[in-house]
């Protein structure tokens, strides 16, 4: 799941939800358009904590050490 199938959802649970006073004869499309956007708000989450366990391993940093072979020790 990715973060645009989870606002999709959330999009057309909200639409479902509040914009349409419809009933089918056995369904009732205001729950069913709640239940999808719990379904995106629960699938933008999940895709952000999985996307932030990823970056998590991987650090980029790197040492510069500067060193002068063409100086005498003494």
């Amino acid at each position: 799941m990715s973060i645009g199938l989870g606002v999709f959802l959330m999009a057309l649970g909200l639409i479902l939800a509040l914009g349409v006073r419809d009933r089918l004869s056995d369904f009732d499309l205001s729950v069913i358009g709640w239940v999808l956007t719990g379904v995106g708000a629960l699938a933008i989450i999940l895709s952000m904590m999985i996307a932030s366990m990823r970056n998590r391993g991987r650090t980029r940093s790197a040492e510069y050490v500067e060193r002068r072979d063409d100086i005498d020790p003494l």
